[in-house]
């Protein structure tokens, strides 16, 4: 296997990156425990309903509550990020559940 040298900005990237893909599964999978059912989303959509609340859940805290030095990936983060994709994925429902209830009178 070759073996590939990056530099150190390179490497911190791809962690940083590789990072906050599992911390957003990790909160797609929660809320989509939290709050079950069917859906034609799967997997696609449960990592982006993860995405979203990571960018908007620490956004909201840091812009509500003037917090700074925040940190996204901790036990405030975890929350901030739940709650926003709860949301997400709730306000999905309700628009999909709308959408349907229309084309199937």
């Amino acid at each position: 296997m070759p073996d590939y040298n990056l530099s150190v900005a390179a490497q911190q990237w791809v962690n940083l990156i590789l990072i906050w893909i599992g911390f957003a599964t990790v909160i797609g999978l929660v809320v989509r425990s939290i709050l079950p059912g069917k859906e034609p989303s799967g997997l696609i959509g449960t990592l982006l309903v993860g995405i979203l609340g990571c960018c908007a859940g620490p956004l909201v805290v840091t812009m509500a509550w003037s917090v700074e030095n925040f940190n996204p990936i901790s036990p405030t983060g975890f929350c901030a990020s739940a709650v926003c994709a709860f949301l997400f994925l709730l306000f999905y429902r309700i628009i999909f559940f709308l959408f349907l209830r229309k084309q199937n009178p």
